[in-house]
């Protein structure tokens, strides 16, 4: 007798804070466009909603709590969707402001960077653009010289603060191997505990190259060090994420989509987040496989319910 068809999480990041307004005029800004979007996206097939905020006047990454709460609670009306609330959300923001939508809200989810690094996004001044807004290249300047901060005492406070105080647990974004190893040394304190959700982020200046061997080598680490007690996923950046994504699928994994991540579906924009999860979900179905439904998604990974969150 054949086995069922393995369940495939879909998580979309709808609007992060990597690509900015003059990139494309379709990456969600206002809270109703963010709340649009990641609606759709849950329709179209999304199970887990990866969330950041920006100012709705001109764009800008914001961790104004406020303006979180102006999207969170309409999504949560809509869609039975996972939503997962930044903890990075900007290399420019300090830990205390990363810190107050997630703690207000006290979702079922937040991201968590495993570690310091340098995240490059000043190469994408290269390409000559009429900036509508002045932060634009300012802000992507800024990363020439400053470091995305996260050390073991920020990780604790997070694991402590939302983990063990919310309830919340966590996509482990590791941009590396080393923080395979982080997040190694945090389980053999019992700080997390399984089934940990890891996030391979490839293709990130400062972080390891999006290319197969790569991803093979972070999956290979990944087995050695928390054997059957952990789920993967990919994200690719750019014009990287779909075929990466695919491998990963492929491999046994999860995946990742959303303009956070890149702007492109094939060789054009896409013009919404659910463009690129209908496109990667046609290649799941490809496989044989099955898109995970968001009650699917919080049994793998022993999430606490969307009725308790706090928004």
């Amino acid at each position: 007798m054949a086995s069922a068809p393995r369940k495939v999480i879909i998580t979309c990041a709808v609007t992060g804070s990597v690509h900015t307004p003059t990139m494309s005029p379709h990456l969600p800004v206002t809270p109703d466009q963010i709340a649009s979007d990641a609606i759709a996206a849950a329709e179209a097939g999304a199970s887990i909603l990866h969330l950041h905020a920006r100012d709705p006047e001109n764009g800008r990454p914001t961790a104004d709590p406020a303006v979180f709460m102006q999207f969170l609670p309409r999504i949560k009306q809509a869609t039975d969707a996972v939503v997962n609330i930044t903890t990075g959300g900007s290399s420019l923001m300090t830990l205390e402001e990363r810190l107050a939508a997630p703690l207000q809200a006290q979702p079922e989810m937040c991201s968590l960077n495993m570690g310091s690094m340098n995240f490059g996004l000043f190469p994408m001044l290269d390409r000559p653009r009429e900036w509508q807004h002045e932060w634009e290249p300012k802000l992507l300047e800024a990363t020439r010289h400053t470091i995305f901060k996260n050390t073991f005492a920020d990780m604790e406070t997070i694991l402590d603060k939302l983990g063990k105080g919310c309830g919340t647990r966590f996509e482990f974004e590791c941009y590396d191997v080393g923080h395979l190893y982080s997040l190694a040394h945090f389980r053999d304190r019992k700080l997390v505990e399984g089934p940990l959700f890891i996030q391979f982020v490839l293709g990130i200046l400062g972080g390891i190259g999006a290319d197969p061997e790569n991803l093979m080598h972070m999956k290979r680490i990944a087995d050695k060090l928390f054997g059957a007690d952990y789920r993967f996923s990919v994200l690719a950046a750019g014009r990287a994420q779909m075929p990466l994504i695919s491998m990963a699928a492929a491999m046994g994994g999860n995946v990742r989509v959303g303009l956070e991540d890149s702007l492109y579906n094939g060789r054009g924009l896409a013009k919404s987040n659910a463009d690129q999860v209908k496109r990667i979900r046609g290649i799941i179905e490809g496989l044989s496989l099955e898109v995970a439904t968001p009650t699917e998604a919080r049994e793998m990974l022993a999430l606490k319910g969307g009725d308790r969150v706090a928004f």
